[in-house]
């Protein structure tokens, strides 16, 4: 038995997740903890709510609530739509939690003991109308790279280029609007990453199985420009983590708080110890997971993420990791996904655009939205959603192959047998044959799942269940019934434990539709098919099985039509 620790990014606090959030990293992260947790290994699957920094404050301010009490409701906002979609996390915590405060705190301690943070004196945007020194996601403004407006004083989300607020042409106040700007000096911490460079590259450099995105994005910034720069890891904020050298005060930073993407990384860890709490193990149990010296030798620890969070996970976290020269457990694999594009423009939060996790799951139940995204998931390059595209592979792969056959055969059996596996008749040529080919495709399947290549394991997957539809249109028990009873029972039955199998392969991608179909076939029996000829006598003859309501019902071209009109992409 394998141990896997897989982390989803974490996501922002300040509201609901779009469907670019959900399939850049919760939900194929979920796709490969629920997968492995089949296959009999131990898996501790993280995720939280990040909630300091502006987008926190600034949802607060405009919910016109405290920012603790606003991100104490979110996150059990965040936690019920994540169940509702069926993310399996051991725990779904929060970047603001006890745990997290002490470890931040001790990460910096050992920082600083280790000579890799230095105090800086700097420049920075103040804000005289709002009397407040305005931290990078404070500042809006012009791109000077890519000229977009709305380019915030970290990053531009339109092109992705890291940058200082001062960098912005025409800045303006996030909080405010107001362009009342000067700048004043201020004192933060700034951790050494440049120094680690070559460390960093030589680790990055050992990852020769990482997809070419993620090592693209990681060596474009330690290479590009003057390289890889020292970060800021305090801001001028009243939310968020103090900055303490463990649990003693940091001289001359009081009133600043942790960077965002200084603590939010440390949550994965975090979180694990709250599982482990949560639990009721004993306090050490979550260090089996992280620690080299107590066990995680053996863990492989794989995350997921959309490519605007690569270079925080391939550089600054691991140097947080590395420099504190303790025996922590660094990421094995990072999958990283493009973007998911809507109608022609990109989904944003912050713009309210496009289809919303919980409008989503107001329309149609998630196994819809888990198939088409995981199968459309955008791996090699951008992905599109349109919604023709959507209603034509919800119809054709969901209603016409997957819920065509188990309709087919269940309400046939019921006809004919009663609701009952028949008995009778032994495997001709055309059976074994279908035996051989599902037994290659499982394998294929196992393969692609494995490598963590989503679309393939989905293509894989409905190939899958195009085998038996063709076996039932070829077979065609409704004929052979007429001559040969016998054949048509034995037809039949192994009809029925090709649902049985379906549901076993297909609960990572669509598990409530396979728990539907598993309570149809009225059997617990999840064993992952290391043989497909014993996978498919799983059920016997006389075992009793229920008829099931459609499983998924097709999208008409009216819905459709009202779903394009009601989401144009901007959120009210």
């Amino acid at each position: 038995m394998a141990r896997h620790l897989i982390t989803s990014a974490i996501p922002y606090i300040n509201g609901i997740k779009h469907l670019g959030n959900l399939v850049g990293s919760q939900l194929p992260a979920d796709l490969f903890a629920r997968y492995q947790r089949q296959r009999g290994h131990e898996v501790m699957f993280i995720c939280a709510t990040d909630e300091h920094g502006t987008p926190a404050e600034l949802a607060a301010k405009k919910a016109g609530k405290p920012v603790a009490e606003y991100c104490a409701e979110m996150h059990a906002t965040q936690a019920q739509i994540a169940s509702d979609f069926g993310l399996s996390f051991d725990h779904f915590g929060r970047s603001s939690s006890e745990r997290n405060h002490v470890l931040t705190q001790h990460f910096a301690g050992k920082l600083d003991e280790n000579g890799w943070i230095r105090e800086v004196e700097e420049s920075q945007i103040y804000s005289i109308d709002d009397a407040r020194f305005l931290p990078d996601r404070y500042i809006e403004g012009t791109c000077p790279n890519c000229g977009y407006d709305k380019a915030r004083g970290d990053q531009c989300e339109n092109c992705t280029k890291q940058l200082d607020p001062t960098d912005l042409i025409n800045p303006r106040s996030a909080v405010s609007g107001s362009t009342n700007l000067e700048v004043r000096s201020t004192k933060h911490l700034y951790l050494r990453q440049r120094g680690m460079r070559d460390q960093l590259a030589a680790w990055i450099d050992s990852k020769t199985d990482w997809p070419i995105l993620t090592t693209s994005i990681a060596k474009k910034w330690l290479n590009d420009g003057e390289g890889l720069q020292d970060r800021g890891i305090t801001r001028d904020l009243d939310w968020g983590i103090p900055v303490k050298k463990g649990d003693q005060p940091w001289p001359g930073m009081e009133g600043k708080v942790f960077y965002v993407w200084f603590d939010a990384p440390i949550e994965y860890i975090a979180g694990t110890a709250e599982c482990t709490d949560a639990r009721g193990e004993p306090d050490a149990a979550w260090r089996r997971w992280w620690r080299l010296d107590e066990g995680a030798q053996d863990v492989t620890y794989t995350q997921f993420m959309g490519k605007d969070n690569v270079p925080f996970h391939t550089l600054s976290f691991p140097a947080t990791i590395l420099g504190s020269a303790e025996p922590w457990k660094l990421v094995d694999y990072i999958k990283s996904f493009n973007y998911l594009t809507y109608d022609g423009g990109q989904f944003s939060t912050s713009q309210g655009r496009g289809v919303f996790m919980d409008q989503a799951l107001s329309i149609l139940p998630a196994d819809y939205w888990r198939w088409w995204l995981l199968s459309h998931a955008p791996e090699s390059g951008d992905a599109e959603f349109t919604w023709d595209n959507f209603q034509q592979s919800v119809n054709k792969d969901l209603a016409d192959v997957l819920g065509n056959f188990v309709s087919r055969i269940t309400k046939f059996c019921r006809s004919k047998f009663g609701e009952v596996v028949p008995e009778g008749g032994a495997y001709g040529p055309e059976e074994l044959a279908l035996i051989d080919a599902i037994d290659a495709r499982i394998r294929a399947y196992e393969g692609f799942m494995n490598n963590m290549e989503v679309r393939k394991s989905a293509a894989e997957l409905r190939a899958i269940w195009v085998l038996g539809n063709e076996y039932l249109q070829s077979a065609a028990p409704w004929t052979t019934i007429k001559t040969d009873e016998t054949r048509a029972a034995m037809q039949v039955r192994l009809g029925l434990n090709l649902i049985r199998l379906y549901a076993v392969l297909s609960a990572p991608f669509i598990p409530f539709a396979a728990d539907a179909m598993l309570a149809a076939m009225q059997t617990t029996d999840r064993d992952w098919p290391a043989d497909a000829r014993a996978a498919l006598e799983t059920l016997p003859a006389g075992h009793a099985f229920t008829t099931p309501d459609v499983l998924f019902a097709k999208i008409s071209d009216d819905q459709r039509d009202d779903w394009q009109e009601r989401f144009k992409g901007i959120r009210t």
